[in-house]
């Protein structure tokens, strides 16, 4: 390892999948994993011990999913430099990714290179898209296609995903550390955004767009 490695916080609820990137990243004599976290709420309190150069951020994890502690971390730390590695291909997660303060976005079906190289560039202090998010995106701009979900904010992004998932207000209350009247009233926000007002409606609008899998 040489003299002013790259210093990562890997942050993934999946401790097999944090064993195989750090191994992957610990090749690179330039990066070095300093901790791990498995779970945004983790995150965001080892986030200010450890002040990574870049932290690598998966999104769907139990309680305080990615969008919101990368939210918050960037609230705190605004030179924070995040990446969020995701399963998630759908362009509306990477969209809200770096609105909600991400540096770059990868998916995880990106080749093993994709994701040093990111780190890298992240760390260089630019921003980073693999390829095919990169192509989405642009597809996107081309063909005029607005996702409606573009009109959420990363808040009212992930509450919606989780409704879509079934969670209720109190428990989506819990995971996010809000009243349950801040759920209802963002839920209610969400649903005049998207000219929407039932339950059914919401989970099909997430269906349409690849939020959440049929």
């Amino acid at each position: 390892m040489t003299a002013g490695a790259v210093t990562v916080l890997l942050v993934d609820d999946h401790a097999v999948v944090r064993a195989g990137f750090r191994r992957l990243l610990e090749q690179m004599p330039d990066i070095r994993v300093v901790t791990e976290a498995a779970s945004g709420d983790e995150a965001y309190r080892v986030f200010s011990d450890c002040q990574p150069d870049v932290a690598i951020m998966d999104l769907s994890m139990p309680g305080m999913g990615g969008l919101e502690a990368i939210r918050r971390i960037v609230g705190r730390f605004p030179a924070a430099r995040i990446l969020v590695f995701s399963m998630h291909e759908t362009a509306a997660f990477a969209q809200q990714a770096m609105r909600a303060g991400a540096c770059g976005y990868v998916t995880k079906a990106s080749a093993p290179e994709v994701l040093v190289e990111a780190v890298r560039a992240i760390a260089a202090g630019r921003t980073f898209l693999s390829p095919e998010m990169a192509q989405q995106l642009a597809l996107e701009g081309v063909v005029g296609a607005r996702n409606p979900l573009s009109v959420l904010t990363p808040r009212e992004f992930e509450i919606f995903r989780l409704l879509a998932e079934g969670r209720t207000a109190d428990e989506i209350a819990e995971a996010l550390y809000l009243s349950a009247k801040t759920v209802a009233n963002h839920a209610t926000q969400i649903k005049q955004k998207l000219g929407i007002s039932t339950a059914v409606e919401l989970h099909r609008v997430a269906l349409r767009y690849g939020i959440v899998p049929e």
